[in-house]
């Protein structure tokens, strides 16, 4: 979340900020209108208490009396109006946090203002489309051909938006995997294998809740989340720790599904483009506030190499205002090439959020062992997501016999195998 000083000072600021990312600014009329009156009810029960103690030392000198019976009484009135100011204050205190924690980070100045996805700027391209001598199929209708995803079996088994991989089909997402985890050893993660499930608190820390409490799955008797990304267990393992500057920065990876109930909300449906369970390859890193942005350089590399390592074609977007995600100042986004579709899929968001999820999360290090505490900096990318790297896959590497070539990197986690044939 921001920093209250920051729009208390610069509330114009912010209102900008909102309307650049497309977000109402009755949020921060709210805080505004809440704030202030905090501020006023918290100066004049400042007073009260003032009025009290000097009142009360007074009374403890004065005889008894008349003079001595009102000024009790007029303390007692004062003592019960700072007790309905205080109820005030609490009732306007989670006025303020609740509007705090639905305001978005505040987008870097290199971040090209826009209203949505058309205002994203392409800035690096890798790779050649391939040439085929034959109509290349979707990747549902080669997965179907060689017996790989069972559509309807996953339906039967969870509803629709849910899938189930058979066959090489299952050995290629689970090639895929390791070859992203052991990449991310190389690369100086350290593996890390989470719950996943998530209480409201990990949620809070890395601004999925309240923002995108409608996207995940909450398992209301026990108030507790099916995981939406790993970056949400991997972040709030540092929550309310204070770290030493020396154990900085800190590089870790993680596998593990992610649910979504987003399916819903799009046309395009077909396939495993968009479903409610998918697998994913995490990257967390907790850096010093002065070096997070060469960090995402370093991040964004540390993804592109996986991509590079496929020989799939992609490019980097670099995400307009109106097109980031809630909780981040930067965010690249990394999308293959799908011949068959004709389209670009996002396989990765690499995201810097500085400040922000460390000060929902209350993460901090000491900069000196004498100085005070400061918040850090948080990245996140994905490396990989599996369903759109798996399409784009299917669709480059397809043969004109129906059969698919397995991606050189991968074969040594298939046995060698270098074909997928019809299962």
């Amino acid at each position: 979340m921001l920093d209250v000083s920051i729009i208390r000072s610069n509330p114009e600021m912010i209102r900008t900020m909102l309307q650049n990312r497309n977000k109402d600014d009755d949020i921060l009329n709210n805080f505004l209108a809440a704030d202030e009156e905090w501020r006023q009810l918290t100066n004049e029960n400042n007073g009260l208490r003032k009025i009290r103690n000097e009142v009360s030392m007074q009374i403890s000198k004065m005889s008894q009396g008349t003079d001595k019976d009102t000024k009790i009484v007029e303390m007692r009135n004062v003592g019960d109006k700072i007790k309905a100011n205080d109820a005030r204050m609490a009732e306007l205190d989670e006025i303020r946090n609740n509007c705090v924690l639905n305001i978005p980070n505040i987008p870097d100045k290199s971040v090209p203002l826009g209203k949505d996805s058309n205002d994203n700027v392409i800035v690096y391209e890798w790779g050649e489309k391939r040439k085929f001598d034959f109509k290349p199929k979707e990747h549902w209708e080669i997965a179907d051909d060689l017996g790989i995803i069972d559509f309807d079996g996953g339906v039967k088994v969870a509803g629709s938006g849910f899938y189930c991989l058979r066959g090489d089909g299952a050995r290629l997402e689970r090639a895929l995997i390791n070859y992203f985890l052991d990449m991310h050893h190389k690369q100086g993660y350290t593996e890390i294998f989470p719950p996943v499930i998530v209480n409201k608190n990990a949620l809070i820390g890395t601004g999925q809740y309240p923002n995108l409490k409608d996207d995940m799955y909450h398992l209301e008797k026990d108030d507790m989340y099916l995981n939406p990304t790993a970056e949400v267990p991997l972040t709030n393992l540092f929550q309310d720790d204070i770290l030493e500057k020396e154990q900085l920065p800190i590089k870790y990876t993680a596998y593990l599904p992610s649910f979504r109930r987003e399916v819903g909300k799009h046309a395009d449906t077909r396939g495993i483009i968009r479903v409610h369970e998918f697998n994913k390859v995490e990257m967390v890193r907790f850096v010093l506030p002065e070096t997070s942005w060469p960090a995402l350089e370093e991040l964004r590399n540390d993804a592109e190499e996986l991509i590079k390592g496929l020989n799939l074609p992609y490019h980097v977007l670099l995400l307009c205002t109106g097109d980031m995600s809630f909780s981040c100042a930067k965010c690249f986004d990394l999308e293959l090439y799908a011949p068959g579709k004709d389209a670009w899929l996002e396989a990765s968001s690499c995201s810097n959020f500085t400040d922000f999820q460390a000060r929902r999360a209350r993460i901090k290090y000491r900069p000196e062992p004498h100085l005070k505490s400061e918040f850090i900096h948080t990245l996140n990318g994905s490396g990989l997501a599996l369903p759109r790297t798996m399409v784009a896959i299917l669709e480059n590497y397809q043969n004109k016999d129906g059969t698919v070539t397995i991606p050189e990197v991968l074969r040594k986690y298939m046995d060698g195998q270098e074909i997928i044939g019809k299962n």
